[in-house]
């Protein structure tokens, strides 16, 4: 079975919340465990945080959230119309932040790539930036 949502929503930090509510209602129909949910929860939040503080720098913004399930497998999208990324090598790397005086960790690329099975970074500068996320939900055996 497929199916497909599209989402949007102010980038403001209190919908970082919403963001992890519809992320998990999305994947419920595929059965997935504790762990797996969690997974999709904590990935998204670091997507739509990162969109947030770096994509918008906590100003004015509409994330854009997209999810498709197919196979056992869902895809999440998470998209800004920002300020982009100057260097996404660097971005991904553990503890590189753009932002030190906040007291960010620079671990949210490192986080996502961790808790899914696939990590995909596309930004223009000017443009913003879209984060697309894979994760096999119920392969457990």
């Amino acid at each position: 079975m497929t199916n497909h949502i599209k989402v949007e929503f102010e980038a403001k930090e209190c919908n970082v919340s919403l963001a992890r509510l519809v992320a998990a209602g999305f994947i419920a129909s595929l059965n997935p465990t504790l762990d797996e949910a969690e997974d999709v929860k904590v990935a998204v939040s670091e997507a739509v945080t990162n969109a947030i503080v770096h994509g918008y720098n906590k100003g004015e913004g509409v994330v854009y959230m997209e999810a498709f399930s197919y196979n056992g497998t869902v895809m999440l999208s998470v998209r800004d119309t920002g300020c982009g990324i100057e260097d996404i090598k660097r971005a991904k790397e553990p503890l590189f932040t753009t932002k030190p005086e906040e007291e960010r960790s620079g671990l949210g690329f490192t986080v996502m790539e961790s808790f899914m099975d696939s990590l995909h970074i596309e930004s223009k500068l000017g443009e913003g930036t879209t984060i697309t996320m894979t994760k096999r939900i119920g392969s457990r055996g």
